[in-house]
Parts: structure tokens; sequence; C-alpha cells
């Protein structure tokens, strides 16, 4: 059961993210287009022709019996999934190198084009060609973590790039080559 209730907490919590709220930064990014977006109603029958089903994003919804815990998230998207599987992998082995009892609290997750051009123009500190646009990466933070210690997991990790953002309170990490830089 604990097993079972902690992949519920760590290995949904960055999607689930999209059931808490939009994202500070971006308007179109996956979690506020979560929030906007209704999931299909029940359907008894099928009448839609196969092209159009595989084009329909395919929704899940979850709900943990013994906590209460909902989830209610697009996973799959035109052909793709919305985040890659190993920075799923990624966040896991931080929460498990951390020993923190919280869910991590996401400031950008995936990011549409139009919405990375648009960070990038507001900022210098936002790539032009962003992981968060190939799902590949998420700002961070953890309630319970020092945001000190947070980064040094990541690093210790030597997985994908860590960004290191004190006045603004998040770390990035991605899931691009390992590398690592400081932002404000």
């Amino acid at each position: 059961m604990i097993a079972r209730r902690r992949l519920f907490q760590l290995g949904f919590s960055a999607l689930g993210a999209a059931a808490i709220g939009p994202s500070a930064h971006a308007q179109d990014d996956i979690i506020g287009a979560l929030l906007e977006a209704q999931p299909p109603a029940p359907v008894t029958t099928v009448a839609v022709a196969q092209p159009a089903l595989e084009a329909a994003p395919k929704w899940l919804s979850l709900h943990n019996l013994h906590t209460a815990e909902k989830l209610q998230a697009v996973y799959w998207e035109k052909g793709a999934y919305p985040m890659n599987v190993q920075l799923f992998d990624l966040l896991a082995d931080i929460h498990h190198k951390t020993e923190t009892r919280t869910a991590f609290q996401i400031i950008s997750g995936y990011r549409s084009p139009a919405s990375n051009r648009l960070l990038s123009a507001r900022s210098g500190e936002v790539a032009k060609r962003s992981l968060h646009m190939d799902g590949k990466a998420m700002d961070i933070y953890l309630e319970d973590v020092a945001l000190d210690r947070l980064r040094a997991a990541a690093l210790d990790l030597k997985r994908g790039g860590v960004g290191y953002y004190p006045d603004s309170k998040f770390v990035h990490v991605d899931v691009g080559p390992f590398r690592r830089w400081q932002g404000s």
C-alpha cells in the first residue's frame, strides 16, 4: 500500500499540478491548458471514426479511495506524451534523494513554442529553444527542502541540466545534457 501511495504522490504529482492551478509564467503551457479544457464526457457507445479517436487527447481520471486523492489530466495529445517520462524518473530520484514529504511545486512545465517566445522576449534567462517545449524540463521547488539543498540533490544525480534561480525561488531541472548555471 505504501508503494502505491508513493507512486500516486510521486509519479503523478507533477502531472497532477494541472489540477492545482496554472503556471505563473506561461498562459498557454500545458498546466494552464488543462484547467481550461474539459475532459470528454463518458461514452457508452462509440460512433467516432478511428482516425478522429486517435487524434483526441487521452485523459486519465484517478481517484484513490483510501486517501481521497484525485487527478484528472491529459497525458497524451497530438501523437505524443506531454511530458518526457525520463523527466518523471529524474523528479522521483530527486524526491527520494531529498527525503521530502511534499509534492513538487511546479513553476513551469511544458511550454508551447508561442509561450516560450513570449517568455524569451521578456527575459534573457529563457532559452529560445527551451527543453520545456519538448516536455523535458520543469522549474520546481519543494516546500520542506531548502532551495540550495534541492539544487545540490539534482546536481548529485549528474543527469540533465540544473539551473539555480534563488531570487525567483526555483530550480530548473531537465533531461538534456548534464550542465549547470545560475540565474536570478
